[in-house]
């Protein structure tokens, strides 16, 4: 009976050796154990310079982010300087990140609602931050969650396709990934939790270093699978 239920076990994808609870306990233990300390990757010295940071990383990898935004901030580092700074020339300074139009008209515009709406100082709310230029609710939730230490679950292509790979959401969109996780995780690990997903999709589960079985984690997750799993958008 025992040898029947450990061949159930080991079937491709069939019968996982865990529940979606017990899967997210134990990756909360292996990234926990892997990433004690969760420092912020994106360089920054206050909300306002994380916030343009955020805004900064679309599709750009924090390694370029970090290389471009100690010319920015010597140009301007508050809401009140650059706005006073042309759009053309904080397009000039952040063209290596990539849409250079689109994010140097929004960190004009939301420094200047800072600015003048705000008293300079950067919203503390999901409302406020989400109604800026430029701010959807992924930057959002990185502010609140890192500059504020509100607890959110900032959903990256990394987590995204993580969640999949493990079998923490059906993954039919990021906002049903980030309920998900929420649903599964403690709200106390939210803020350290997201950045331990994300360091562990770079190190160990890339989109192409693995494929759902590759990886530590995979392995032991899903010891029978074969088939690589195809990530959602």
């Amino acid at each position: 009976m025992l040898n029947r239920l450990r061949s159930k076990c080991i079937q491709p994808d069939i019968i996982p050796c865990m529940t979606r609870a017990e899967r997210a306990g134990r990756i909360g233990e292996v990234l926990a154990g892997l990433y004690p300390e969760t420092p912020i990757p994106l360089d920054h010295h206050d909300a306002y310079t994380l916030l343009i940071a955020v805004l900064l990383s679309a599709q750009c990898t924090d390694a370029r982010v970090n290389f471009i935004t100690p010319a920015l901030f010597a140009r301007a580092s508050t809401p009140e300087a650059m706005m006073l700074v042309p759009v053309e020339e904080i397009r000039a300074i952040i063209r290596p990140c990539g849409l250079s139009p689109r994010k140097s008209q929004a960190i004009s515009d939301l420094s200047r609602i800072i600015a003048e709406q705000h008293g300079g100082q950067v919203p503390q709310t999901f409302e406020a931050l989400e109604a800026l230029p430029g701010v959807g609710h992924k930057t959002a939730s990185v502010v609140m969650a890192q500059a504020f230490g509100v607890p959110a679950f900032p959903v990256d292509t990394h987590i995204h396709r993580l969640a999949q790979r493990w079998k923490l959401t059906t993954g039919k969109s990021v906002g049903q990934t980030e309920a998900d996780l929420k649903k599964l995780f403690p709200r106390k690990e939210w803020n350290r939790l997201h950045l331990r997903i994300i360091f562990y999709g770079r190190e160990h589960c890339s989109a192409r270093g693995c494929t759902g079985s590759i990886c530590g984690l995979c392995r032991e997750l899903f010891p029978g699978r074969v088939k690589p799993v195809k990530t959602r958008k």
